[in-house]
């Protein structure tokens, strides 16, 4: 299975860096993983909604040139569905049982995914009710993907 992680903005913080290292690494074990960075859009100060759509259609534009037909896209989106680490695992084993063989997660950036993104997804999945920084983000997905692969292979993972 290959799993594509798209993210808006570059990670600049040396420790959100080598977590994602640590958790690539661990993963390659079970997929080819594959990272992409679009650049995001600078957004001036009290920027009006007219000009949020306009950032997020931008950065909308860029995530696209990287969705491949085919692929199954799920969407990080504060307003998707919450499952668990055990449901996660399911997902993506269903998925790899039905013939689905590339994964793809989007992470948009400050202000979110254009409506464009969402449409595109599959499914659209979230974390949590509260925001997270889009760098932090990248590593809780990678390590629950790595987490869902140790589920799906039984073995053992910290609960």
């Amino acid at each position: 299975m290959k799993i594509t992680i798209i993210g808006v903005g570059k990670i600049k913080e040396k420790y959100f860096i080598e977590a994602i290292q640590e958790y690539s690494k661990r993963l390659s074990r079970y997929c080819k993983l594959e990272m992409i960075e679009v650049n995001d859009e600078k957004t001036p100060d009290q920027a009006s909604a007219a000009e949020e759509t306009q950032i997020k259609k931008l950065e909308g534009e860029r995530i696209l040139k990287y969705v491949k037909d085919g692929a199954y896209v799920i969407v990080l989106n504060i307003q998707g569905k919450v499952v668990d680490s055990v449901e996660l695992a399911g997902q993506i084993e269903k998925l790899g049982v039905d013939g689905t063989s590339h994964i793809i997660f989007i992470i948009g950036g400050s202000l979110g995914l254009s409506q464009e993104i969402i449409a595109r997804g599959n499914l659209q999945l979230s974390f949590s009710k509260m925001t997270f920084p889009h760098q932090l983000m990248r590593v809780i997905l990678l390590e629950q993907i790595y987490r869902a692969y140790r589920i799906n292979t039984n073995e053992p993972y910290h609960k």
